[in-house]
């Protein structure tokens, strides 16, 4: 089932790029925009990611913590993040486990798809903007919700 606004966002543990392990609750009283995406180091995903690399003082500003995740390895990551200079955190969600909590659902079942979700400080999600192709746009959905 597919996580909605209004839905408690569900809460995971997983490793990042630096290797340490990372919590949804590690960021309580904090804004968070989560964004899946496919996979590291691929046209859209950069694309995506860099997106949000150029706008990640202003998400900062508007008190939110940007994470992405996709099923790539923390190594995998660390090399996405130093190629690109990501300046946030990005998960290793190998096996899915938290794509599948969140019912980030596939394109065609076949490709992880793309898909951002903006949580609130009290871990409710507060927007969901699923757009496989519209990069831009996952950004620019999150800084309007954030902002109004």
């Amino acid at each position: 089932m597919a996580i909605k606004t209004g839905d408690a966002a569900p809460d995971f543990s997983l490793p990042s790029q630096n290797g340490t392990s990372v919590s949804l609750q590690d960021f309580r009283g904090k804004s968070v925009v989560l964004y899946f995406y496919p996979k590291d180091d691929t046209p859209g995903c950069t694309a995506e990611s860099c997106a949000f690399r150029d706008q990640y003082e202003v998400f900062k500003s508007a008190g939110a913590e940007v994470i992405g995740i996709s099923g790539d390895s923390p190594a995998s990551h660390q090399k996405f993040a130093e190629k690109y200079q990501l300046p946030f955190t990005l998960l290793s969600d190998q096996g899915d486990k938290v794509r599948n909590a969140y019912g980030a659902k596939s394109l065609f079942g076949l490709f992880p798809g793309r898909i951002t979700y903006i949580i609130d400080g009290n871990g409710v999600v507060k927007h969901v903007f699923d757009s496989m192709l519209n990069f831009q746009g996952h950004v620019e959905e999150s800084l309007k919700i954030l902002n109004s």
